[in-house]
């Protein structure tokens, strides 16, 4: 696996620089991320082993989305303000709605009852981080409605807002890790488990990867988005998203297959929210240094589309079970939001 991973990433930088077949180099670069983002959950995974699904979610999470926070990089430094926001809010649609409903509905097939059954503090936890995040960026999105004031200050409106999600952050990851230590009990390694060098060898050169990868990327969008005749709003929402966020799709989908369903609700819950809590805000403020900033004032379809996910994470998943309809039912608002973006 990780000898074709090396290939396609060889292949893209080979596509990338000698500057031909530029359609060609954007599937590769995807599928190159996609496995990027692999490595780094399989030896994030690994390391994992030793400190705990808490923990490990919060691990998983975090690194993550180094393809995905290098992708908004590239894309703002080339102009692409549309590929970038949408990736962003794909991020979040794609682990909540997408790959939370897959979990779901595979952790309920594995069940002999047909319900899915995890512990109830951990998503509640999450979920109420989630909507907490997610209705701060619905008003800082709805800012430029206020009034004229308002409208002309959105850029620094996003950046206060941004700076108070990041505290909110930290203040509840402080908590959240140390409750988990607290519960843990150490676990041996599995006979085989990659050593703790080699995992974060195998962190460090694969994130390294996933940079250059996300550059090459970028630069092919306009030439794909012409000869393919997609928008760039359903390339960045449906696409690079699921590519960038690879991590979580692998993790979440084999943990709930294994059954171990906190650790999948665990890596999900916390990717979506650390991207509205960390990611975007971090991205936001970053993106003062490019010739367009990056904001929190979205396009109301995207503002009503977080609020609905924020009410379906918490309602499908705070009692603690959840059956393989309600997976179907994220998948099918995800694809929904798939549609529309297409006729963008």
């Amino acid at each position: 696996m990780l000898a074709g991973i090396l290939v396609l990433t060889v292949v893209a930088g080979v596509l990338r620089y000698t500057d031909v077949a530029q359609v060609a180099l954007f599937f590769v670069a995807l599928a190159a991320l996609a496995g990027l983002a692999w490595a780094i959950s399989f030896s994030t995974e690994a390391l994992g082993e030793r400190i705990g699904p808490a923990a490990t979610g919060v691990l998983q999470a975090t690194l993550g989305n180094i393809p995905e926070i290098s992708v908004v990089l590239f894309a703002l430094s080339a102009g692409e303000v549309v590929v970038a926001k949408t990736s962003l809010l794909g991020a979040l649609f794609s682990n909540a709605l997408l790959i939370l409903g897959l979990a779901v509905i595979v952790g309920a097939w594995r069940s002999p009852d047909g319900v899915m059954r995890f512990n109830a503090r951990l998503p509640n936890d999450t979920a109420t981080l989630l909507l907490l995040a997610i209705f701060i960026i619905v008003l800082l999105g709805l800012s430029d409605q206020v009034g004229e004031g308002a409208a002309e200050h959105a850029e620094e409106i996003s950046a206060f807002g941004a700076v108070l999600l990041l505290s909110v952050y930290a203040v509840w990851v402080w908590s959240y890790l140390r409750k988990g230590h607290e519960e843990h009990s150490e676990v041996e390694p599995a006979r085989g488990a990659l050593s703790l060098r080699t995992s974060i060898g195998l962190i460090l050169a694969a994130g390294l990867a996933a940079t250059l990868v996300s550059e090459w990327l970028v630069h092919a969008i306009d030439p794909a988005v012409e000869a393919l005749g997609i928008s760039r709003a359903f390339t960045g929402l449906v696409i690079v998203a699921i590519a960038g966020n690879a991590v979580e799709n692998a993790v979440a989908i084999t943990s709930a297959a294994r059954g171990n369903n906190d650790l999948a609700l665990s890596v999900v819950n916390n990717a979506v929210s650390q991207t509205a809590l960390v990611v975007f805000p971090l991205l936001v403020l970053l993106s003062f240094f490019f010739a367009t900033p990056l904001t929190f004032v979205l396009e109301p379809v995207y503002i009503t589309a977080l609020a609905l996910t924020a009410i379906a994470v918490w309602q499908m998943t705070g009692d603690g079970e959840a059956v393989a309809f309600e997976g179907c039912a994220l998948i099918a608002l995800f694809a929904i939001l798939g549609a529309l973006t297409w006729y963008a």
